[in-house]
């Protein structure tokens, strides 16, 4: 009989050989808001324990070979605010590349995220979070392609004019008209769309638009952890029809019942402090550790996140599961996976459980790459039979949408 021990060694050569493809990482936004983007102060080439979940030496240590940047901004930020936001979130990922070039390769394609994983390099790719980042304009979802976007979640914590969040109260009651003509220009330019964060209503909207396979860059799984970040069931039973992948995501108070009550108190203290619930600055962690140290935190583990993946399988089927772990967008994480060094434990638990080596190939790389190549073939039949959407949401949901 294998021994944890076993376990974890199978599981660091099994990412040896297929690595982990890691949907969501905030460390862009990290980056924003501990030293705007002044990267000599926070040089993610040394360790950087106790100020970042990620930096170089974690990411090997955790058997990461693909990581989806997300270049988020919040939520509360509008209009060209927005749009200027986004623009410096893709500005540092492309200057983390150039700094490091020896460890993370640049990846617009399928084809470049093995290349990368050939060279033993970490293929960098890109994600908006929240469709607040395109201003309601096509022609800027088109040039965030351009820039080397690949895929956007459609909101983020709130609702936006053409799309509601899943924290939101009903707006449009999932996508507006032009929310679709959104959904259905991303897959004729070969951007995912990105289901995390959404209103059921709207994952239902997109998967009915969607011709190109969608993702769930950072959920779980709701009928384990009933929080409306989750994907419910028979969501996740449409994967199959559609070639989508949900990526589990690690964030406590989506997979562990126990934690979602905690959260909404700890978030509390946190806007009574006069600051954002998101907000993980030095400063604020110091308020979260006051909350915590008073109100001790129910701690999610890596089986609790397997949990979820074992339901997830059970629905979706092994070929439409991923993993996308939020760090550093997130104050708390569960024991074991502390940070990104932490994936091998995942995997061990997994192993643990009788997971093959050929499941597990397929939820930490091959299920991710397939769903880009097959986005990215969708378009190249789209394109050659319908130009760019010039379509605006005046036009579509009326003057003043």
């Amino acid at each position: 009989m294998e021994s944890p021990t076993d376990h974890l060694s199978r599981a660091r050569e099994l990412l040896a050989a297929y690595p982990v493809v890691d949907g969501h990482n905030d460390l862009p936004w990290a980056l924003r808001e501990r030293v705007r983007y002044d990267l000599d102060r926070m040089d993610i080439a040394g360790d950087q324990t106790g100020r970042l979940h990620t930096d170089i030496p974690r990411l090997r240590a955790g058997g990461v070979g693909a990581q989806f940047w997300s270049v988020y901004v919040r939520s509360d930020m509008a209009g060209d605010e927005a749009v200027s936001a986004t623009l410096e979130q893709i500005d540092v990922v492309r200057q983390l590349i150039t700094r490091h070039p020896g460890d993370l390769a640049g990846a617009l394609t399928a084809d470049d995220m093995e290349k990368a994983r050939s060279e033993g390099r970490i293929a960098s790719l890109m994600g908006a979070e929240g469709g607040h980042s395109i201003n309601n304009s096509l022609g800027t979802l088109r040039a965030l392609y351009a820039l080397g976007v690949r895929y956007m979640t459609l909101t983020h914590n709130d609702n936006i004019a053409w799309a509601d969040s899943a924290t939101d109260e009903p707006g449009v009651g999932g996508l507006s008209a032009f929310g679709h003509e959104v959904v259905r220009e991303m897959n004729r330019t070969g951007m995912l769309v990105d289901l995390s964060h959404v209103a059921t209503t709207t994952m239902r909207d997109a998967l009915a638009t969607s011709v190109a396979p969608v993702v769930f860059s950072h959920s779980s799984s709701r009928a384990i952890c009933d929080h409306p970040r989750n994907v419910p069931d028979d969501v996740l039973a449409q994967l199959p029809a559609n070639g989508g992948v949900a990526m589990v995501t690690f964030v406590p108070k989506f997979i562990l019942p126990a934690a979602v009550e905690w959260t909404r108190a700890a978030d509390e203290n946190m806007r009574a402090h006069g600051l954002h619930h998101l907000d993980t600055t030095p400063q604020a962690m110091r308020i979260h550790e006051a909350f915590e140290a008073a109100h001790p935190r129910p701690v999610a583990t890596a089986a609790t996140v397997a949990d979820h993946l074992d339901h997830m399988r059970e629905v979706a089927g092994i070929d439409h599961i991923g993993i996308g772990g939020d760090f550093d967008g997130t104050a708390f994480t569960p024991s074991g996976l502390d940070d990104v060094a932490g994936y091998p434990n995942l995997i061990a638990e997994l192993l643990a459980r009788g997971w093959s080596n050929a499941d597990l190939a397929k939820l930490t790389w091959q299920n991710a790459v397939r769903v880009l190549g097959a986005a990215e073939d969708v378009a190249a039949d789209l394109r050659t039979r319908r130009g760019p959407s010039n379509a605006t949401i005046d036009q579509l949901d009326g003057a003043g949408a």
